[in-house]
């Protein structure tokens, strides 16, 4: 089994022990991500669709650094602080699986890291 470590620079760097993403074959493991902008830092703290927005391009990132897309996402995650929002979020995550949509599961949790409201999480294969 090769396990190899997927990092972009084009995204947040880990804000603890663990790695963006892990390629095991032809399967992507991609750490949940957060709505930090990895140019400044920063969360964004705007809209929940702001915040939903940027973990998907951070998302994206993740899965290029590995020459993925969202077409190979086979399973996500998202973590919800308010259940409130998931339309809001819905909508967002589904604009970027125009078709064949990834399974999924979403569930509402008490806190998330750095006290935001979304994180998703994904698994791709090839």
């Amino acid at each position: 089994m090769a396990k190899n470590v997927i990092f972009s620079p084009a995204a947040p760097a880990p804000i603890g022990p663990y790695s963006q993403a892990i390629q095991v074959n032809n399967l992507l493991f991609v750490s949940g991500q957060i709505a930090i902008q990895q140019a400044t830092g920063t969360l964004v703290t705007g809209t929940i669709e702001e915040e939903a927005k940027q973990v998907m391009m951070n998302i994206a990132e993740v899965l290029s650094a590995a020459q993925y897309n969202f077409s190979h996402v086979v399973k996500t995650t998202i973590f919800l602080k308010d259940m409130n929002n998931f339309p809001k979020v819905n909508a967002v995550y589904g604009s970027y699986f125009a078709s064949e949509p990834p399974a999924r599961e979403t569930v509402e949790v008490s806190r998330l890291p750095k006290d935001v409201n979304v994180e998703i999480s994904c698994i791709a294969v090839k």
